[in-house]
């Protein structure tokens, strides 16, 4: 059996969370123009496409009912939480729409304990707290700049889709030890897809050129992320990883400024420093548990 470096599973949360990132500026692209509804499900496509031949390419057979049940339940939860931060995204600033959404990884550290039986340690706890300041830092200068309710309407949706995102960590964490990351993203791509799928008479826009385009490229890094996550999780416990979501935030604010010109405040670099902090706080003090590769 091999056993991977014990910061190679951080490593490995580090970087699923930049492509994850990138992907959230694509699909905030497309989203302002053909709505979210038709970018997820048209990524949903995409990214089915992309994730499916490489699980059957791995022959890995059929998965076991309960595991389907698993594959089933992320799915939809996955699409609920999908949904309502892309909607949300397009009514706010990628970087601060991010910031509201750590609240996910202090939800998670509880779930995990009740669902998982993992135990919260005071570090981990400490450091999602930590985390949680500096996004109340960011949100509390967003409401004095802009109270508006198109404002108030997206932040109650990315703030929905935190809790359900809180609930996907700890459901990942259970999938990933029970299956191959193809066969965790191919699942993942097809109940999305299979759930939008009846709504598209009524919600769906036919994309053009750019916004397929655009599209696709998000399926990319939805299943590299994705497939990253999933090795990450089978060797490292949720509450030690959970808080290195944070990291996140440094590339939205990149990315929004980039593509979207959306400025950096000083409330937003101060929740940030908070956020990194955090991160920091959460590095490993021991050897994750291994499990099979």
């Amino acid at each position: 059996m091999n056993r991977a470096h014990p910061l190679l599973p951080f490593a490995a949360v580090l970087w699923a969370i930049a492509l994850l990132s990138l992907m959230d500026a694509v699909m905030k692209g497309a989203s302002l123009v053909i709505g979210a509804y038709s970018t997820l499900l048209v990524r949903s496509g995409f990214g089915l496409a992309l994730a499916g031949p490489l699980w059957f390419s791995a022959r890995t057979g059929w998965p076991p009912v309960p595991t389907l049940r698993l594959h089933a339940m992320r799915g939809v939860v996955v699409t609920g939480m999908s949904f309502t931060f892309f909607w949300g995204l397009t009514r706010l600033p990628l970087a601060e729409a991010i910031a509201i959404s750590f609240i996910a990884p202090l939800v998670a550290l509880y779930l995990a304990a009740v669902t998982l039986g993992e135990r919260i340690g005071k570090g981990a706890v400490l450091a999602s707290l930590l985390g949680l300041a500096g996004v109340l830092v960011i949100a509390a200068a967003r409401m004095e700049r802009d109270a508006t309710p198109a404002s108030g309407w997206g932040m109650a949706a990315v703030l929905l889709s935190s809790v359900l995102y809180a609930l996907n960590l700890v459901l990942q964490r259970r999938q990933a030890l029970v299956a191959r990351p193809a066969e965790v993203s191919t699942f993942h791509q097809a109940v999305v897809l299979l759930v939008l799928a009846p709504f598209a008479p009524w919600f769906l826009h036919a994309p053009g050129l750019q916004e397929t385009l655009l599209s696709a490229g998000a399926a990319v890094l939805s299943v590299a992320g994705a497939m990253t996550f999933a090795w990450a999780y089978a060797r490292a416990e949720t509450q030690a990883l959970a808080p290195l979501e944070y990291s996140g935030f440094l590339w939205a604010a990149l990315f929004g400024w980039l593509f979207f010109r959306e400025p950096v405040t000083w409330p937003t670099l101060t929740g940030a420093g908070l956020i990194v902090l955090g991160c920091w706080l959460a590095a490993p003090r021991k050897r994750p548990e291994q499990s099979a590769a």
